[in-house]
């Protein structure tokens, strides 16, 4: 009797540990940590592209290229918060949006670049002559889009408050000029731990 109470408990034990999935729906993300989140980076984005999509400069400059469309690479989105944060996910975002906005034009960036040129090269030794990428006639582009994540963390006690900066700045490539600079500092998260029980 003993071992089948043994046996019964280390089954309920083992079945109570098994990993569950539950979904939500797209925009209810729950905010589990308090950390930064999907639904943050949403915020976040929706904001400062609205912001470079109605700038006056940003205006001025479509207006400047004439027939063409200004042309944007993306730079370095930098994580200089306390948290890991895939700041990747944030230029991604805004590059799309931007771009399916119809206003600016992208070309390639950082890896994909990379992977570009490398291909490129190797078709001048590998491909036929009338079907090889043409060496030295990549589109230049007019602005660079580069941007930061910092925080700001108030502590006192087991209550914290988290602040997200983030910052998106374009800048012209040729002068050095800004021609627009956006920040968003709207997700703030005050954050309650438990108190430490000996």
């Amino acid at each position: 009797m003993k071992k089948l109470l043994i046996l019964l408990t280390a089954l309920l034990l083992l079945a109570s540990c098994g990993t569950t999935v539950k979904r939500v729906e797209s925009g209810t993300e729950p905010d589990l940590s308090g950390y930064w989140n999907s639904r943050d980076v949403r915020i976040v984005c929706e904001s400062l592209i609205n912001d470079a999509l109605s700038s006056p400069r940003i205006e001025q400059a479509i207006r400047e290229a004439g027939s063409r469309k200004p042309v944007i690479v993306v730079g370095r989105f930098r994580n200089e918060s306390s948290e890991h944060i895939d700041t990747a996910i944030i230029s991604s975002i805004m590059e799309n949006v931007i771009f399916n906005s119809g206003k600016l034009d992208f070309v390639a960036g950082g890896e994909t670049r990379s992977d570009v040129r490398a291909e490129r090269q190797d078709q001048q030794s590998n491909a036929s002559e009338d079907t090889a990428a043409r060496l030295g006639a990549e589109t230049g582009a007019d602005f660079i889009l580069t941007g930061s994540v910092r925080t700001i963390i108030d502590r006192e006690g087991n209550r914290s408050v988290r602040t997200y900066f983030v910052t998106a700045e374009l800048t012209n490539i040729e002068t050095n000029a800004r021609t627009w600079m956006g920040q968003n500092n709207e997700i703030a998260k005050v954050i309650t731990r438990p108190n430490n029980r000996l």
